[in-house]
């Protein structure tokens, strides 16, 4: 009979997070979920509140607790990722961050970036930034999560960082783009786009939820992409919302300036071959958009 986990996971309260913590239920792991106090874990989780930023008060929620692995879902700074390295020294058997595609913002490939593209073990750290100042941290996103992955690449418990894709699909995004896209083309209103859109990839939340759940059960170290195959532009996002729109057709305004959601000037793709020789297979984005579309056409009903 398979061990239990003990599982801690900091943060994870909404959108694929949720989900995670329900999968690791029910594969019969013991979670503790540790935040803020805002919102409570679901039934069967252990809760510990305490706010992640503050060393002391983290250090007295854990106690003397030990954990087979962390799932950080919120690590968004160097000084969070140098405080959890700390606290969590000796009391953990694996540390899965949670990053994202942003850490390449200022790679500008022609073909989809791998993990290697953007080396932890060589990010510059600079924890003297603002980095408690949230309107600093929200317009340094990439940065803090290149620095957060650089500071945990050192730590003394083995480290994975997850980075992933644009995740789309659930009723429950809470992040309005595929609402953007439904209410400008049902209306007729123009989306704003680059003379030229680039392709990028795209991650359903079912898939990110897999995923992740996956790489907690694995014992690979070091960023891994997790984004499904193929490449999407807007404007084939923008057809295939039409289509689910009774064949509407999308307005496109050519703009020098603010662009919509996932109207992107440069290439936003990840390579995911690393995650897939690991042993990962993943879905193809225009067999599940459909699906991601109908899920946000249903919240509204």
């Amino acid at each position: 009979m398979t061990k239990a986990r003990e599982v801690l996971v900091i943060g994870g309260n909404r959108y694929f997070g949720k989900r995670l913590i329900g999968r690791l239920l029910a594969a019969g792991d013991r979670v503790t979920v540790l935040n803020r106090g805002s919102v409570a874990p679901p039934p069967g989780a252990e809760h510990l509140v305490a706010d992640r930023d503050d060393e002391s008060a983290l250090t007295e929620a854990i106690g003397t607790r030990a954990f087979d692995v962390v799932l950080d879902q919120v690590c968004y700074t160097p000084r969070q990722a140098a405080i959890a390295r700390r606290v969590f020294a000796g009391r953990t058997g694996r540390y899965v961050m949670t990053s994202t595609v942003e850490v390449y913002e200022h790679e500008d490939s022609p073909v989809p970036v791998p993990e290697s593209a953007v080396d932890p073990g060589s990010v510059a750290v600079d924890l003297e930034l603002p980095w408690d100042d949230p309107e600093f941290t929200e317009a340094h996103y990439g940065e803090g999560k290149r620095q957060a992955e650089a500071v945990l690449t050192g730590a003394d418990f083995p480290v994975a960082t997850v980075r992933v894709a644009h995740v789309l699909g659930g009723a429950d995004d809470f992040t309005g783009r595929l609402d953007h896209y439904v209410d400008r083309i049902r209306t007729g209103a123009p989306i704003a786009v680059p003379p030229m859109a680039q392709p990028a990839t795209y991650i359903h939340v079912e898939e990110i939820t897999d995923f992740v759940f996956w790489a907690v059960g694995e014992d690979f170290t070091g960023p891994v992409n997790a984004a499904s195959h193929g490449e999407l532009t807007v404007r084939e996002l923008c057809e295939t919302v039409a289509a689910r729109l009774d064949g509407r057709t999308p307005v496109f305004e050519v703009t020098d300036g603010a662009a919509s959601p996932f109207a992107f000037r440069r290439r936003y793709a990840m390579d995911n071959s690393r995650a897939e020789r690991l042993g990962f297979a993943f879905g193809d984005v225009r067999e599940w958009l459909p699906k991601a579309i109908s899920e946000t056409l249903g919240k509204e009903g």
